[in-house]
């Protein structure tokens, strides 16, 4: 019986390794890294892939970023959507967000700093699609702020003048900012005083 050519193996056969590993595993090389300082051997060693193998899952460098880029955006907004669950007090909520800002910019936490931030500097006014991504994550960061602070207006818990959509993008670029100087490794208590600080303008 003759052997098979290459040709006329079965085609279709699973492929032999974990997708959302790999695109978690490469997720970290460009959060530490950024996008362009990353090469195709830092990825290779990474997800434990070969280069046939990467680029048959997921076609090149820049369609991998964007996977990766689309995992830290779904873990964030899963984490804000059990922060500021409506079935929660609408300041408890606020303070937990940025509680866990906090947590994440200080001391050695914060030293890599918030890929999204990071993103934007690099890529965002040069890449449409990476642009698309930073800011549609920003406008449903702001849209869920503005949700919680509206329901704290409606409860009476909003210092009087306080405007929720003007106050919640306030907030967005204070904690954005915050990953950015997160980097500097400023400790949890100075970062705590100044939420705390921030948020008394808007909370009576």
């Amino acid at each position: 019986m003759r052997s098979r050519t290459p040709a006329q193996l079965p085609r279709g056969r699973p492929r032999g390794f974990d997708l959302d590993a790999a695109v978690e595993r490469a997720m970290g090389v460009f959060w530490s890294r950024g996008y362009h300082a990353t090469a195709l051997p830092d990825l290779l060693r990474a997800t434990k892939l070969s280069r046939g193998s990467l680029y048959a899952a997921f076609g090149d460098k820049h369609s991998l970023f964007l996977r990766a880029l689309d995992r830290y955006i779904a873990d964030a907004v899963t984490r804000m959507d059990i922060e500021f669950d409506p079935h929660n007090e609408p300041v408890d909520g606020l303070r937990a967000y940025l509680a866990g800002y906090v947590e994440r910019t200080s001391g050695a936490n914060g030293r890599r700093g918030c890929l999204l931030v990071a993103t934007a500097m690099e890529l965002a006014g040069q890449d449409a699609e990476v642009g698309r991504r930073v800011a549609g994550f920003f406008k449903a960061m702001e849209a869920r702020v503005a949700d919680a602070l509206s329901r704290a207006k409606a409860a009476g818990k909003l210092a009087d003048g306080v405007e929720p959509s003007s106050a919640a993008r306030i907030l967005v670029c204070f904690v954005e900012g915050l990953r950015v100087v997160g980097k500097t490794a400023p400790t949890r208590i100075t970062s705590q005083a100044t939420v705390e600080a921030l948020l008394g303008r808007f909370i009576e």
